[in-house]
């Protein structure tokens, strides 16, 4: 029966609409919300329509919603009035503009404040037409300020069985209530059982604004040592979500040591006999266990230390070995040990073989060698008077003279250890015959008579040798100096040459004599003189000395001849300018004194003769005055 009915009905509805006349209505159009921040102006639009032309329409305003849940008018008007209702928390800071050619009017409101978020109608009165209202919900944003984070300051044992509270977090005055999420090391952290717990305490201030404090509850463990926690707030902007983050913080975790590691602090590279030595222990584990250490020789003995340090003073070898450091973590009683090798090197002192003092021949051999123990590789060098002369350990001396005689110092370093050296000393005497310079020849000399000589005789050999002198043909002689040492004698003696002298000079000791010989030829002085003039010639024949060339002898042969002609020149000269008078009239006297003026003295050396040739000038036969 419905089922033929409703098909009457369908059909029948448009001619009763078109028998009844059409009603005036009035739309009213307005945004479900609007948002703003406390303290600033919004605009709250309310846009009308009539479908017929009204005589005039009449708005109003009213707010719901806050302490009351009545309609609470703020404003009315119409084309001729603008009136805003005094006594409501808007009077002062609203303002409501006339509808323009759209009918849209605005309530725009100066300061938003929180208390202002409710809901705002439009009521539009068009008479006859009826009236149309509609309503916005206007929605305040205060962000809440920057959130503060705070850790616990106590250590966090990661043997805990429960989730601890590690960190707490406040965000203050923000609107609506904001929201806080944790995050380690930029992830967040979510909420799980008997891992992770967030316990959340939101406030209402008076001010109407929320304040929200959570405290994350976390079951730590050894890799958080190093994590960064921190909290991050999230609150409503108009048409958005904002956030913001708190500092980072880390949290002091405690766990048990698992490893201990052991080192040489001090000194830098080898160790040596007389460092001091600086070990170092350290654990894993946080807090710091308290350490022991002990040798690996004898571990039930604990060593002197400090909490983390191990000091040797003036080590030697014995302190080489294997030392442990041993920890105890307190909460579980494990113990984690850890050890290194120390090796204390040496360098001990330098054995010479021969020792002390060898005693060799002229002409051996000796090899010697300087050794000296020690924990790495050496080099050895050897010195005499401050010379090198030999490397490696063993020195090789051949053909020994005199001249080895002294002390030969080995010096044996280890270069690796730093300075680090040692030494000894080889003292080489060589024994033989005296050892003269210029023995086995004669030395032949010169020398005017009456003159003073110096002889010297120099000799070597061990054991000392003792010099003695021989001299003939002078009794006018001493030995001014004489110095005597181990294996040397040096002998100065001054000889007044009086006739030609022979002196020998003896080196001798219990293994032999060596001799060296001086000749002294002794230069005599001629003089003679005349009535009329003296000359005196000294000739000094030339000292003994290797045999020279025919051409030297014959230069020397040539310059007499020269010199007897210059003689002869000069006595004619003399005689023709009447100085040497010749027999003439009147007596001619010639004085010792005038004589000794015009004496003329020549010296000539001659390579062959060895005595004084005396040139007289001859003036001729002296006659007296009357027998001319």
């Amino acid at each position: 029966m419905a089922f033929l009915i409703n098909p009457f009905i369908s059909a029948a509805l448009p001619i009763l609409l078109l028998s009844f006349p059409v009603w005036a209505k009035v739309d009213v159009t307005m945004e479900y919300s609007v948002e703003v921040h406390v303290g600033e102006r919004v605009e709250i639009p309310c846009v009308y329509s009539i479908t017929e032309e009204p005589s005039t329409v009449m708005v109003q305003w009213f707010v719901k919603g806050g302490a009351s849940s009545q309609r609470e008018r703020i404003f009315y008007g119409d084309d001729t009035m603008q009136i805003v209702d005094e006594g409501t928390d808007f009077t002062e800071r609203i303002t409501v503009s006339p509808a323009d050619e759209r009918g849209e009017i605005v309530l725009t409101i100066q300061d938003v404040q929180l208390a202002d978020e409710r809901e705002f109608i439009c009521q539009v009165n068009g008479m006859s037409a009826g009236n149309g209202e509609g309503k916005t919900l206007l929605k305040v944003f205060d962000p809440p300020e920057a959130p503060v984070i705070e850790g616990v300051y106590s250590g966090i044992s990661v043997s805990s069985p429960y989730p601890t509270k590690i960190a707490s977090c406040e965000a203050r005055n923000g609107y609506p209530r904001p929201n806080i999420t944790w995050y380690r090391d930029h992830e967040p952290l979510i909420p799980l059982s008997g891992k992770i717990n967030v316990v959340t305490l939101v406030t209402r201030e008076s001010s109407g604004l929320y304040t929200i404090q959570s405290e994350l509850h976390y079951k730590v463990a050894k890799q958080d040592k190093d994590a960064l926690f921190y909290c991050e707030v999230s609150y409503a902007v108009p048409a958005a979500v904002g956030t913001a983050d708190s500092k980072g913080i880390n949290i002091t975790v405690h766990y048990p040591t698992e490893v201990v590691e052991l080192w040489k602090e001090s000194p830098e590279g080898l160790v040596k006999e007389g460092d001091t030595v600086e070990i170092r222990c350290r654990g894993d584990g946080n807090p710091p266990p308290p350490f022991t250490f002990t040798r690996a020789q004898q571990p039930e003995v604990e060593l002197d230390s400090y909490p983390d340090l191990l000091l040797l003073e003036d080590v030697t070898r014995a302190d080489s070995g294997v030392y442990q450091c041993r920890s105890l973590d307190l909460d579980t009683y494990a113990e984690a040990v850890g050890e290194m090798q120390l090796t204390v090197h040496y360098l001990d002192p330098a054995v010479v073989v021969p020792r002390d003092t060898e005693i060799l021949l002229k002409g051996e051999s000796l090899t010697a060698t300087c050794n000296a123990q020690c924990s790495v590789e050496t080099a050895t060098v050897w010195f005499k008077d401050g010379e090198l002369v030999g490397k490696g350990h063993e020195l090789f001396l051949q053909d020994i003279s005199f001249a080895a005689t002294g002390e030969y110092i080995c010096k044996v370093t280890a270069p690796s250890l730093g300075g680090l050296q040692t030494s000894g000393s080889l003292n080489i005497i060589v024994q033989g015959t005296p050892e003269m310079k210029g023995s086995g020849r004669r030395e032949e000399m010169d020398e005017n008579v009456e003159k003073w000589v110096n002889l010297s005789c120099e000799a070597q050999g061990y054991p000392k040798p003792t010099i003695t002198w021989s001299i003939t043909g002078s009794q006018t002689w001493r030995e001014t100096s004489l110095k005597v040492t181990e294996s040397s004698a040096h002998s100065l003696v001054t000889i007044q040459v009086t006739s030609d002298t022979t002196a020998s000079c003896n080196a001798t000791n219990v293994l032999g004599t060596q001799t060296r010989s001086f000749s002294i030829k002794a230069i005599p002085v001629a003089t003679s003189t005349t009535a009329n003039t003296a000359v005196t010639v000294r000739v000094t024949p030339p000292r003994k000395v290797q045999k020279e060339g025919s051409g030297v002898i014959i230069v020397v042969i040539i310059v007499c001849i020269l010199l007897l002609a210059i003689l002869g020149s000069v006595l004619y000269f003399l005689y023709k300018k009447g100085k040497i008078p010749c027999g003439r009239s009147g007596k001619q006297e010639i004085t010792k004194e005038k004589t000794s003026k015009d004496d003329i003295v020549v010296e000539m050396k001659s390579d062959k003769t060895e005595g004084a040739v005396l040139l007289k000038g001859v003036n001729g036969d002296k006659k007296a005055h009357n027998d001319q």
